[in-house]
């Protein structure tokens, strides 16, 4: 015989649990969320996608015919986390190739032509 006289009677206590039992662990789950670590900010994650792309390349084609202006400034770029004002220029072959591989790898990883460090003045 089920009584009906309010939320006690003994038919609604396994509702009531299972109730709190889900509240808990949705409470749970959202601390275990707060503790991660935030993700980077996008210039920087921009710059570690960039950094990567630079390494592969690098490792790819050598540094045969690469200049060491053409290195240091482009570590320079590296090293401000890719905020300082570019000027990279490619001038022999070699830096050429590597720069038009560079823009390509960039534009894959979803950044913007202004981004990258590539720049002649003269």
């Amino acid at each position: 015989m089920i009584r009906r006289n309010g939320p006690s009677t003994p038919t609604r206590r396994p509702l009531l649990h299972a109730a709190a039992a889900l509240v808990f662990l949705g409470i749970g789950s959202g601390f275990a969320g707060a503790q991660q670590p935030p993700a980077p900010d996008w210039p920087t994650e921009k710059c570690n996608r960039y950094k990567k792309a630079y390494e592969q390349a690098l490792n790819r084609q050598g540094k045969k015919g690469i200049g060491p202006e053409f290195l240091a400034s482009h570590d320079a770029f590296l090293a401000a986390n890719c905020q300082a004002r570019a000027e990279v220029c490619a001038r022999s072959k070699e830096e050429l190739d590597l720069a038009n591989r560079l823009v390509l790898m960039a534009m894959n990883s979803g950044m913007s032509g202004t981004f990258l460090p590539f720049n002649c003045r003269s």
